[in-house]
């Protein structure tokens, strides 16, 4: 039996095509494939954060105030804009008193009677009127031909508009802006600097086109407000503003520009 089977061929296996040659070569493979995959999600996630993420966050927070510069008051510098304010004129008004003549009537024919005869004295000015009549410039004083030694003087001060009044004129207060300009001093600090720019004056012209009052309406500089106030008290009279054909007192706003040649 032994025999037999001793002469009886025996198949060998075919040797395996997987060992641990192999699987230490899939697991190097898979290895490195999976610090691939690991390393490019790590990369994107990254990505992400910085793209999308991060700009999203920026844009909650609040945006960052200006710097707060500290000022010392007593180193401002002072402002020129002061009203320049000249003493009003006192108008005088002399009393010439009533029209009327004081005395006792004395009837005459109708064809004497002249338009430039005036109505005797009613009882209420009897005491101030006299046997010719004033002018008829009643201000309760007596006629001016009443010998009292001095003549009655009213004096009556004029009221200043302000400078937002609203005042209904035939013309406005005239300024010849040529003429202005020449008298123009330019500030030496502001041609250092380089300023140049334009300074509205709000001017007070009385009826004799004075300029009673000045006030600094815009400027686009204060280094030119002086300079541009100057101008005004130097330029002489301007012409009134009419009202009525008459001349009266008004506020007119006056452009002046500054440009450096």
């Amino acid at each position: 039996m032994s025999e037999l089977t001793a002469k009886l061929p025996i198949e060998m296996p075919e040797p395996s095509g997987y060992g641990a040659k192999e699987l230490k070569e899939f697991i190097n493979k898979n290895t490195l494939r999976g610090f691939l995959v690991t390393l490019g999600l790590t990369i994107i996630l990254l990505l992400i954060y910085v793209f999308v993420v991060q700009p999203s966050d920026k844009a909650k927070v609040a945006p960052k105030m200006a710097p707060l510069a500290k000022v010392r008051l007593d180193d401002l510098a002072q402002q020129n804009n002061d009203v320049m304010e000249a003493p009003p004129p006192v108008q005088q008004i002399v009393n010439t008193g009533p029209a009327a003549r004081a005395g006792n009537p004395i009837p005459v024919p109708d064809a004497q009677i002249t338009a430039e005869m005036k109505d005797f004295a009613t009882i209420d000015v009897m005491s101030r009127a006299s046997s010719e009549g004033g002018d008829g410039l009643d201000l309760g004083g007596f006629a001016d031909n009443i010998d009292m030694g001095e003549r009655v003087v009213v004096q009556k001060r004029i009221e200043e508009p302000a400078p937002d009044a609203f005042i209904p004129v035939e013309k406005e207060p005239g300024v010849d802006l040529a003429k202005l300009q020449k008298i123009i001093k330019y500030p030496e600090l502001a041609r250092r600097a380089g300023v140049e720019g334009k300074v509205i004056i709000r001017v007070l012209v009385d009826e004799k086109g004075k300029a009673r009052k000045q006030l600094i309406e815009y400027t686009d500089n204060e280094l030119l407000n002086q300079a541009a106030m100057d101008a005004v008290n130097d330029y002489g009279t301007f012409t009134p503003a009419i009202q009525n054909a008459q001349p009266i007192m008004c506020w007119v706003s006056i452009p002046i520009q500054f440009k450096l040649r």
